[in-house]
Formats: C-alpha cells, sequence, structure tokens
C-alpha cells in the first residue's frame, strides 16, 4: 500500500505536505502506540475503513455518532478503533486546525495499521468475535454431514476439526475469539491461502475459496502453483485498497472538515 489513497480523483501521496506537513507522522505514531497496547486494532482500523467506504463512499460517515446513523447498525456493532481515530483527530487540530479529514485519518490509519503487521507500506490480523458467528461454525464442527463420524464438514483438515472442537465445544456459550488464520495470526502474510489449501479454513465461505472451481485458480496464483501466472497478495491486496480507498471520495468544497469525527460541524 506504499502507494495507496493516492491515485483517485483529487488524491494523491503527500497531499497534506504543505498543508500540514506532520500529518502522516502524527496519525502513524498514534496507530502505532495503540497498536503496541492492542495489536486488534489492526484488522479493526482496516475493517472500519471497509464498512465506510462500501455504504456511501470514504466520507468518514461511519463515525459520526447518533441513534440512527451507520456506526448503530447490526453489521457495523462489532467495529473497533474509533478511540485511534479520535485520538489522531484531537492531535491534528492541535497541529493544524480545520486541515485534515477525518475520511484521511480513517485512510492513513487503515494503510499504517497493515505496515505494522508486516504488510508493505502500502490481510492482517482477522480474528472475530465468536458471538456472531458461533452458531454457524458449531454446525459446521458437529451437524454439518451425515457421513463424517463427529458430523464436521468433510473438507476441513481432521486434526483442525479436532482442535477447533476443544476450542468451541457444542455447549459452548460462544464467548470465546479465535483467530481466522491460524498460520500466523500477527503477520499481514499469504498464510491464509494456504490453510484453505490444507483445509483449514475456520470459515465455510473462507473454504469455498477453495472447494469452489470458479475461485480455486485464484488461490493457487496466491500460492504460486506451477502452471499458473503467479500473484503477490501484498501488491494485489495495495491494488484493491487503492481502489477502495477512492470510492466517493469528497474532494475540492464537498463536505467539510469536521472538528471532531463523531459530529458533523
Amino acid at each position: 500500500m506504499a502507494a495507496a489513497l493516492v491515485q483517485g480523483q483529487g488524491t494523491r501521496v503527500g497531499f497534506y505536505s504543505r498543508t500540514c506537513p506532520p500529518a502522516e507522522s502524527i496519525v502513524q505514531k498514534t496507530v502505532q502506540s495503540h497498536f503496541q497496547s492492542n495489536p486488534a486494532i489492526a484488522p479493526g482500523l482496516l475493517r472500519m475503513h471497509f464498512h465506510d467506504c462500501f455504504v456511501r463512499g470514504c466520507d468518514a460517515s461511519i463515525l459520526i455518532n447518533g441513534t440512527s446513523t451507520e456506526k448503530t447498525t447490526v453489521p457495523n456493532s462489532l467495529l473497533n478503533g474509533y478511540d485511534v481515530i479520535d485520538d489522531a483527530k484531537t492531535q491534528l487540530e492541535a497541529a493544524c486546525p480545520g486541515v485534515v479529514s477525518c475520511a484521511d485519518i480513517l485512510a492513513l490509519a487503515a494503510r499504517d495499521s497493515v505496515v505494522l503487521t508486516k504488510g508493505l507500506r502500502g490481510k492482517c490480523l482477522r480474528d472475530v468475535e465468536m458471538g456472531e458467528f458461533h452458531w454457524h461454525l458449531i454446525y459446521r464442527l458437529y451437524n454439518f454431514s451425515t457421513t463424517t463420524a463427529n458430523g464436521a464438514d468433510p473438507s476441513m483438515d481432521a486434526k483442525f476439526v479436532t482442535q477447533l472442537q476443544a476450542l468451541c465445544p457444542s455447549d459452548g456459550d460462544g464467548s470465546k475469539r479465535i483467530a481466522l488464520d491460524t498460520g500466523s495470526p500477527n503477520r499481514f502474510d499469504a498464510t491464509f491461502f494456504t490453510n484453505l489449501k490444507n483445509g483449514r479454513g475456520v470459515l465455510e465461505s473462507d473454504q469455498k475459496l477453495w472447494t469452489d472451481a470458479s475461485t480455486r485458480t485464484f488461490v493457487q496464483r496466491f500460492l504460486g502453483v506451477r502452471g499458473l501466472r503467479g500473484l503477490n497478495f501484498n501488491v494485489e491486496f495495495g491494488r484493491s485498497m487503492v481502489k477502495m480507498s477512492n470510492i466517493g471520495v469528497k474532494t475540492g468544497t464537498e463536505g467539510e472538515i469536521r472538528r471532531v469525527c463523531t459530529v458533523i460541524n
């Protein structure tokens, strides 16, 4: 993502180099500070940026408080990282009042979270609070099939099933957290795809990327399977983030620079 947040309408690398030179450094240091005490901030910020861009464009509307705002909807109920954005905004307003937009802070924070998990500056920690997916996983582990002795999804690696069943008993309360990338949960890399090849995808929807013929080729290309044109996951991810980060971006006189990201001026 070295060139992310960059090449769309009115967006470019170093956008604040003249109007607020320390902007990117302030955001980076803020994210790093929070990450050191809570690594889960990294996927939280990346996910928040995604949720923001795919509703009304990348306008930081996901940050606005209220009883009927994006923040209060069910899909956004488990987002985290709001305190990071608020912290960065407070510092930026002190350094450069009314200059740096909340949307840009969120985009920069998402980029920096990937860097902190050893991605190219430019998949990251992936974990899920089991409450939301608890029953889907329990079904997959215990009631998916009548052809396997333990009822588990036959596409799963047998040893992996045993590990997950130990972590998630059928009578569990769904309060545990489990990494969706069991190979390197704290690092931005392509291990997730290796897991799929080995039948170690935690979610059925993830595993289908390998079992479905229409998507398996893409997984194989990320894995460098001989005979297929290879893909570099970090490079492709960066390109995708650039494209997403330019969805519905407000430029020029559109929108406003909020003094506080949680409320409209």
